[in-house]
């Protein structure tokens, strides 16, 4: 279960804003979740990277409530008697179960029947497990799509960060493009166009990075928390992570020792910090293995006025990862 302390955070919360996510209107923290444009579908998104595949999937037919705030790390995420209520209000909900426990419980409580865990249409994988809980990750590409498309049961012992590997989101965005056109026949047509359009896209990214990551001297990837597991499956890479699945869990002094080792044994030239937790540790783990940082962002939020999407951030994740690895 993941906590919602985390002491080592340095972003302060934001108030909550208009998150903009193209070709509809995120609604914040006023009105109800039928407060929008009349004769739309309104959408509660648990953070950014759902939210920002059901607005280009919902396009104008759509308006997408954000729950998790602008430039707030969503493992964090608290949710008001009012945000609960939101999110049985909706006619649909898109979160990834395992992220957010406060999510998970009010779908569960209020939306159970029009919601969407979107790690229940990929194939996942197991949360890494290791010494306090930290993991080492090792990647084992699925060719083709195997198990992409088809639904299970959510299961807490996996790995819940499945927006990292494009194909997988490709594979999302489809089902969702599915789901809202059963909820909404009215518009049926333009979900799926949408969903195949972007499809489209994430695919093309998802070859942009096996062209980019097939010839590299290095393998191992050393991350602030847990959270590349998906991207080392399915591009061949290690994962060796300061923290785990959640970022809250500060690593003890024997376990960093050891990841200086790891990361000396390992050949590793960088140790990867985030956008939205503190670099600290990871900065400390780098001087001490005498290697350099450079930011790996895990795209679980975006601060509040940034002009970058999950495209733009995963295109920037790897150009930053090609010289890290040595990637010709």
């Amino acid at each position: 279960m993941f906590i919602s302390r985390r002491p080592f955070r340095t972003l302060p919360i934001a108030v909550l804003a208009v998150a903009g996510l193209t070709g509809l209107a995120a609604c914040g923290g006023g009105g109800g979740a039928g407060a929008g444009r009349s004769g739309t579908t309104e959408i509660v998104a648990s953070f950014y990277p759902v939210a920002w595949l059901a607005g280009k999937v919902g396009g104008p037919d759509a308006e997408v409530r954000t729950l998790t705030k602008p430039g707030a790390e969503p493992h964090d995420l608290e949710l008001t008697a009012r945000q609960i209520a939101d999110v049985g209000k909706a006619d649909y909900a898109i979160y990834v179960k395992g992220v957010q426990p406060a999510m998970d419980d009010a779908v569960r409580k209020h939306a159970n029947d029009k919601a969407l865990d979107v790690a229940s249409v990929v194939k996942t994988i197991p949360a890494p497990t290791g010494d306090d809980g930290h993991g080492h990750d090792h990647g084992h590409e699925h060719e083709g799509e195997e198990g992409h498309g088809q639904e299970k049961q959510a299961d807490a012992a996996q790995d819940p960060h499945v927006w990292l590997d494009p194909s997988r989101m490709a594979t999302i965005a489809t089902a969702f493009g599915e789901r809202l056109a059963a909820a909404d026949s009215a518009h049926a047509s333009g979900y799926k166009s949408r969903a195949a359009a972007l499809a489209a896209e994430l695919n093309a990214l998802d070859q942009a990075y096996k062209a980019g990551l097939t010839s590299c001297k290095q393998k191992t990837i050393v991350t602030a928390h847990a959270a590349f597991g998906y991207l080392a499956d399915r591009y061949g890479l290690k994962q060796v992570s300061i923290a785990g699945v959640d970022p809250s869990s500060e690593p003890s002094p024997k376990r960093l020792a050891e990841l200086t080792h790891e990361v000396k044994d390992a050949g590793a030239t960088t140790v990867f910090t985030e956008t939205l937790v503190s670099p600290r540790v990871a900065e400390s783990l780098a001087r001490s293995a005498g290697v350099r940082t450079a930011v790996l962002d895990p795209v679980e939020g975006v601060r509040e006025g940034s002009s970058e999407d999950y495209l733009s951030i995963m295109r920037k994740n790897l150009e930053t990862l090609k010289p890290a690895l040595g990637c010709s």
